[in-house]
């Protein structure tokens, strides 16, 4: 009988050696590349930083200096104003589906739908735009962006919601409806507090999603070379310029456009500390 445990036990104990190394190996090939993409990103994309380039506007082929001026602004305008409109629609879809609607028939089809459109390629969110704005109106447009980013945002805000929401735990809600309080406050100050954190993950996975979208704004916002703050005419941004710049044969365009990779990369890397350190203080 001692024989047989014992023996159990060693075929368990090199079962889990062996899982243990696939995993750690998995692991390192991840990481490995993960490093050697930031390394390749930071070398080439220092190297075509500078004054000028968050100065100046976007060069011709082969100028002396140039920049991405225009790009970056649009960049955050465009990303701003998406997350700005598609995170409340998000937050609040998935506060219906996580409080009211689990077993409802409008639940399963508001959750149905939004399961097609987190799976949908960004390009068929950009022709969608594109056939009900751009096509309508005759011309691009930075609007046109802003709602093709903003569909992109909204899926992955809402189903990042309602897991969080579901994990809170039923004594949270129960101790308060004892207490006599409202439903619409119980999730306000108590389950949407508690999944605060998973909420903000879940906009921010949003915003670095789209942040490095080039797809949809190819066919709404397209591009601009020149400086625009109006929201009804082509904008430039960085991921679009980045396209542009890295598959053309020039030098000067193929350094800018690393220095893009490095500004989106760096941007969002910034933007996940400070929403953690922000959060890890208030709690």
């Amino acid at each position: 009988m001692d024989e047989a445990r014992l023996s159990k036990h060693r075929r368990r104990k090199a079962v889990n050696g062996v899982a243990l190394t696939l995993s750690m190996g998995a692991m390192a090939f991840g990481i490995f590349w993960l490093f050697w993409i930031l390394f390749e990103t930071i070398g080439l994309g220092i190297g075509g930083l500078n004054l000028s380039t968050f100065t100046e506007m976007t060069p011709p082929p082969m100028a002396d200096s140039g920049g991405l001026a225009n790009a970056i602004f649009g960049s955050l305008v465009m990303v701003g104003l998406a997350t700005f409109v598609g995170a409340p629609i998000g937050v609040l879809a998935g506060i219906y589906l996580g409080e009211y609607g689990q077993k409802t028939w409008l639940g399963g089809t508001v959750r149905f739908i939004n399961d097609i459109l987190l799976s949908a390629p960004s390009i068929v969110i950009g022709l969608f735009i594109y056939t009900v704005v751009v096509s309508q109106f005759k011309s691009f447009s930075a609007i046109a962006g802003i709602l093709a980013l903003a569909l992109i945002v909204i899926p992955v805000v809402i189903r990042t919601t309602e897991n969080m929401l579901t994990l809170v735990p039923n004594a949270l809600r129960e101790a308060a409806y004892a207490l006599g309080t409202p439903k619409w406050r119980v999730i306000l100050t108590i389950t949407l507090k508690s999944a605060r954190a998973g909420v903000i993950t879940g906009i921010l996975l949003a915003l670095a999603r789209i942040a490095g979208e080039t797809a949809p704004l190819l066919f709404t916002a397209l591009s601009n070379q020149f400086w625009t703050s109006s929201l009804t005419e082509p904008m430039a941004s960085l991921p679009v310029t980045i396209f542009k710049f890295a598959m053309s044969p020039y030098e000067n365009w193929q350094k800018l456009a690393w220095a893009g990779v490095f500004l989106i990369t760096v941007g969002v890397l910034a933007l996940n500390i400070l929403a953690r350190v922000l959060f890890r203080h208030k709690n």
